[in-house]
């Protein structure tokens, strides 16, 4: 299974899985052109798109990617907060295992300042069960039998509290909203990693993060293969390490 990364951060987030069959598009917050450049444009191996909230950095394609006849899965509130219609779009619910393709997803419940904004729990014979967490600032599940995450790993409390000029109402949102560097080490601390191969960091703020720190700390932490999710990067996502 390949992950490719169409983009991660504020801007816009968007990723991939694939193998030789089929695809998953994980959040659609860019352009619908910028995935169909990726995909060749051949969409005839997607086999839908799961989103985590309403937010334009993770649905802003979501209009054109309906038009283009993709299928699209989000909580209810997410799609009431999409303010679009669509016999495309697939309510999801919380804690209710659902299949995409030969996708199994669990939707679990996440921390954000959106309607229903969700993560999800991924398992496919090529990857095995991918863990995906973005935008929340604290995450309640503990995941068992993990192959592959991604998740969130937004700020560095130091970072953001050693910069005077930044807006107060802004800091405040990043640490209500958002996953910290601490926060995600103490996630992946609090579950067992035995059987992870990758850990992908998503979603780094361009201004409150360091990406080689966070990697240096979370692979001394693990002692797992740590990556950084930049646009355009494609990583080798499986069950086992080769």
């Amino acid at each position: 299974m390949k992950l490719t990364v169409i983009g991660s951060g504020s801007k816009g987030n968007c990723y991939i899985l694939r193998d030789s069959e089929e695809a998953l598009i994980i959040e659609c917050g860019v352009p619908f052109d910028e995935v169909k450049k990726a995909m060749n444009y051949d969409l005839k191996t997607v086999c839908g798109i799961l989103v985590t909230h309403e937010h334009k950095d993770h649905c802003k394609g979501v209009p054109d990617a309906l038009t283009a006849g993709q299928e699209v899965f989000a909580t209810k509130g997410t799609i009431d907060g999409l303010g679009i219609k669509s016999h495309r779009l697939n309510v999801i619910t919380i804690n209710v295992p659902f299949y995409v393709g030969n996708f199994k997803v669990f939707p679990f419940k996440v921390m954000h300042d959106a309607k229903e904004p969700c993560g999800f729990f991924i398992k496919h014979s090529e990857c095995g069960n991918l863990l995906f967490i973005t935008d929340t600032y604290y995450v309640p599940n503990r995941f068992a039998n993990i192959n592959n995450i991604l998740i969130e790993a937004n700020y560095c409390d130091m970072i953001i509290d050693s910069k005077e000029k930044t807006n107060r109402f802004v800091r405040d949102r990043v640490i209500q909203s958002h996953m910290s560097l601490k926060t995600c080490k103490e996630f992946l601390a609090a579950n067992d990693l035995t059987k992870v191969n990758n850990i992908v960091l998503i979603h780094l703020s361009d201004s409150n993060s360091d990406a080689r720190r966070f990697k240096k700390e979370i692979s001394e932490l693990t002692g797992k293969n740590v990556s950084i999710a930049e646009s355009g990067l494609t990583f080798d996502i499986g069950i086992t390490p080769y």
